[in-house]
């Protein structure tokens, strides 16, 4: 098929499959290479050589056959090619990490909310941990207490009702879950600071 003669070029003008399923199963390989060895994914470089067929099959009346079918095909994957760099370079201009990060700061440059510094970053999630190793370390009852209390804010009948408790005893087992938490956080290196 290195020569392209005017039988051929008629060939597959009519779209003769067998002219076609020649064309594709000379070309097919080097086209991928190709697309490999421009820097394409694997992916990438299967979806251009078959870009490339389909245009070859869509211009096939304009193919003058002046040049080799080889050739015609490099010069349709060149240009595809080109097409999809400049396709990703438009999505790389508009990636929407960087309007992610630009909705960070205001007009001027500053932060609109600045990020937490790194030493209060940690800070915080030791004091998290700490709090829920000592909340762990509580008595079921007194943990649920003190969750439904605390973190739930229920009023002190309604946890009663739920855990079936008077309203003085859910009193006593609060103020003995908070005594053992503050010993707790006391004992892992953590003070109240009023």
């Amino acid at each position: 098929m290195a020569e392209l003669g005017d039988r051929v070029l008629a060939r597959l003008r009519r779209r003769d499959p067998d002219a076609l399923r020649a064309i594709v199963e000379e070309h097919a390989r080097p086209l991928y290479r190709a697309a490999r060895g421009m820097g394409f994914t694997t992916e990438e470089a299967e979806d251009l050589a078959q870009d490339v067929f389909v245009t070859c099959l869509e211009s096939l009346d304009r193919f003058e056959g002046r040049s080799q079918i080889g050739t015609w095909l490099f010069g349709i994957l060149h240009h595809k090619a080109q097409e999809r760099r400049r396709s990703r370079s438009r999505d790389d201009l508009n990636d929407p990490i960087d309007a992610a990060f630009e909705a960070q700061f205001d007009s001027r440059g500053s932060w609109i909310r600045p990020p937490t510094a790194p030493d209060r970053a940690v800070s915080a999630r030791e004091a998290r941990e700490s709090i829920r190793e000592c909340l762990e370390g509580l008595p079921p009852l007194q943990r649920e207490v003190f969750h439904l209390r605390q973190v739930e804010d229920l009023p002190a009948a309604d946890v009663g009702n739920v855990l079936a408790q008077t309203v003085t005893h859910i009193g006593v087992l609060l103020h003995r879950a908070r005594m053992r938490l503050r010993a707790c956080l006391e004992g892992k290196g953590w003070t109240s600071s009023s």
